[in-house]
Parts: C-alpha cells; structure tokens; sequence
C-alpha cells in the first residue's frame, strides 16, 4: 500500500511555541496556498484519512470536495503528542531541566505530563494495522510531523520502543503542506 502523508498547513501560533495536541488554527492563506498545490498533485478517487484537529481536518475537508470520489475519515489516532502543560508555552519558557529529561528518555518521558512518544507510537501503529487490512492501493493521510515520522519509522516494521526512538530522534524536516510517500 503507498501512503501519501500530508503535513498540514502552517499553525496561526507564535514561532517556537509548543503546540503538539493544541487544536490550533491556520491562517486562511496559508490553507488555500496548500490545498491549491494539492488538488494538481494528489491522485482522485483514493480514501482521505485524517487527524480531526483543526489544522488538518479542515484541509482534509477541502480535498475531500476537491478530488472526485474520495471517501473522509478522521481519526484521533493520527493526532499530534499531547505535551501535556507545556502545550502552547514558549519553548524557552518550559524548564531545561524537564527538557534535558525527556531527551534522556525519548520512549518513555511524559513531557508536560503528557503522553510519551512510546503511546504515540502505539496508537499510530493501531491505526496503520486498520488501514494496512483495508487494503487500499494508495491512500493520502492528513496528518502531523510527528505522526509523519512515526508513520515512516514504521517502515522497518521493527519493535515498537524502537520505532518511537527512531522517530523521536530523526531530524524534523518536514515542511508544512509537504507530501512523504511511503510503501508498505
């Protein structure tokens, strides 16, 4: 099955901000400029998944009207972490000493109290293994950075602790409104 990942459009938050399970907003330009780019590349006719938050459901939405015969689902799944209290906080503000333990214990650390990347990882996969069963030929996913990464580090199929780590400490270049296929 070929997965094509959708990173959604830039949030409406102030630069180096937390924002992972925010249900923040994006900038109405910022939404169009990407669902134009969109609509000439992605492939009509194939099932649309997407996180239900904000930033993507409403992107999802768009394509789904946009590309003939696409089918919508959301699913909270492919949600971005939830950092817990340090959601919508400066970066710069969260305490060095809470951020020096979550990089000493990438799988296992609960940021802001929140979930670690491990859960992520576990639900991601629970996702994936529903999807894989459907048994789509190509299937575009609206979704997040992080849920991207896990999505790929999937890949290896490997077990799942290390899956969270890989993801977790792979370098995030992934620009909003990017496209990353994947192969299962």
């Amino acid at each position: 099955m070929r997965l094509i990942l959708v990173r959604h459009p830039a949030p409406h938050v102030t630069s180096g901000t937390c924002y992972g399970r925010s249900d923040v907003a994006v900038a109405p330009h910022e939404m169009a400029t990407v669902r134009a780019s969109l609509q000439a590349t992605l492939p009509a006719g194939v099932p649309l998944y997407a996180s239900p938050l904000r930033r993507c459901a409403i992107l999802a939405t768009a394509l789904a009207q946009d590309l003939p015969a696409s089918e919508l689902h959301f699913d909270a799944r492919l949600a971005e972490m939830d950092f817990g209290t340090w959601e919508m906080q400066p970066w710069h503000a969260i305490a060095r000493a809470e951020i020096d333990a979550w990089a000493a214990d990438l799988a296992w650390y609960r940021p802001g109290g929140g979930e670690n990347v491990l859960a992520m990882a576990a639900r991601v996969d629970a996702f994936l293994g529903d999807l894989l069963r459907e048994q789509h030929e190509t299937a575009v996913i609206i979704c997040h950075a992080g849920t991207i990464r896990l999505l790929s580090a999937l890949q290896g199929r490997l077990p799942l602790e290390e899956t969270a780590l890989l993801a977790a400490r792979s370098a995030h270049k992934i620009a909003y409104g990017a496209t990353v296929v994947v192969d299962f």
